[in-house]
């Protein structure tokens, strides 16, 4: 059973009782990461001591909408607000639907175009439902800060950028990397760091989450609430999620995420194929398992009690089960058992019409199994494409109704005569 904390109910602070402060330190401060000694020490006695002031904390995560396909990565901030929620503290979804005309150049070695207010109104639109899979959505408040820094006069930027030093941000190792290299660093870039640490202004916060990579961003937060007379906030920065090949930053264009939306037999697979290292770190970021089972489940693997197969087994059943429920994840762990242990063909798969015989690219198309031609022929040539059974030599290969073809390790599908799909 899946390990949650939640704070208890009845008390003075806002009808509940805090949980014990090492308690909620345990939990809350398991997976960041700052880069150094120091600032962890500073951040977490810090956070130990407005914990200890036993009143539910302001905590927000700042989230620009410049793309509508999540993945993990994505929610690495979500499930960390979820931590804080499950305690008791007041949780805040901001969307950045005015820093996101700049976007955060904190992982970027290079500038990259802007996006227009109308692409990221309609981004924002999806946002906030895709982060209630995991927050909980009656007791999560929803934020947009274009409310606050499209308000801001002329002489408020000025009045905001005087309080740091360009030498300030080109010690950033990305732009410290665009400068020497003699690569454009634009003034709108420098200005993303302060319009989010005037976010944190703005909400009187108490904990901001973020990237590690964003570290600046958020220490700037602290600058501007000390201007404005605000106890500086509490800092939380969380590792870099990598992807499926156990190295890359995830990512959709490097080919290696899993995304959140994704049907419950893919997710399950693309977890199974993570590599036995990271597991644990998963375990950590992405699930709603403890820090003390984690760290059980890493000593039983250790200790040879428990094999990184059903290690990982566990790993995916709880990643499904917090976008679709137990019983998905359980059907998605008999699925994988079935089609890649047993390697079993599916006796219910997806199908896909076709009007008499068609070449194999076309309908890996046309059924949304490869994105073009040139990625069938990819997987042609990788081996990851079978029709019958029979591993398939050409892309263009003929197909017709009837035929069951598999794509890679755990998708299927069978073709059928044109008006026959119910």
């Amino acid at each position: 059973m899946t390990s949650k904390t939640v704070a208890a109910s009845g008390g003075a602070s806002g009808g509940r009782v805090m949980a014990p402060v090492d308690e909620q330190l345990s939990v809350l401060l398991s997976g960041v990461e700052y880069g150094d000694d120091r600032t962890h020490a500073t951040m977490e006695a810090e956070l130990r001591e407005r914990l200890e002031e036993d009143r539910p904390l302001k905590v927000y995560a700042g989230f620009d909408p410049t793309s509508v396909d999540l993945h993990l990565g994505h929610t690495l901030p979500m499930r960390k607000l979820k931590q804080f929620q499950d305690f008791g503290h007041e949780v805040t979804f901001l969307i950045g639907n005015f820093t996101g005309l700049v976007g955060d150049p904190s992982d970027k070695d290079k500038g990259r175009p802007m996006l227009s207010a109308d692409d990221l109104a309609e981004n924002g639109r999806t946002y906030a439902d895709q982060a209630f899979r995991i927050l909980d959505g009656e007791r999560t408040e929803v934020k947009y800060n274009a409310d606050w820094l499209g308000k801001l006069t002329f002489a408020d930027v000025l009045r905001l950028t005087s309080k740091f030093t360009v030498a300030q941000f080109l010690e950033r190792d990305n732009f410290s990397k665009r400068w020497q290299n003699h690569d454009a660093i634009y003034l709108s870039e420098f200005m993303y760091a302060v319009m989010q640490a005037y976010d944190a202004v703005m909400l009187e916060t108490d904990v901001q989450i973020g990237g590690s990579d964003q570290l600046f961003n958020l220490m700037a937060g602290r600058t501007l609430q000390r201007d404005a007379g605000q106890r500086p906030q509490i800092v939380i920065t969380l590792p870099i999620l990598v992807g499926t090949d156990g190295h890359q930053r995830m990512s959709k264009s490097t080919g290696n995420s899993i995304g959140i939306n994704e049907p419950n037999n893919d997710m399950y697979g693309k977890v199974m194929s993570l590599p036995d290292e990271v597991v644990l770190d998963f375990f950590t970021l992405v699930t709603p398992v403890s820090p003390d089972e984690v760290r059980n489940i890493g000593e039983a693997i250790d200790g040879g009690t428990l094999p990184p197969m059903d290690a990982k087994k566990r790993l995916a059943r709880e990643i499904v089960s917090v976008f679709s429920g137990d019983e998905a994840a359980g059907s998605a762990q008999a699925y994988f058992e079935a089609t890649i242990q047993r390697q079993e063909t599916p006796e219910e798969m997806p199908e896909y019409e076709v009007d008499g015989e068609q070449p194999l690219h076309r309908v890996l198309t046309g059924a949304e199994l490869a994105a073009s031609g040139g990625e069938v022929r990819r997987l042609v040539g990788q081996g990851a494409v079978s029709v019958n059974g029979e591993r398939v030599e050409e892309f263009t290969q003929p197909v017709q109704p009837g035929d069951e073809i598999r794509v890679g390790r755990h998708r299927f599908i069978r073709l059928i005569k044109a008006g026959q799909l119910h």
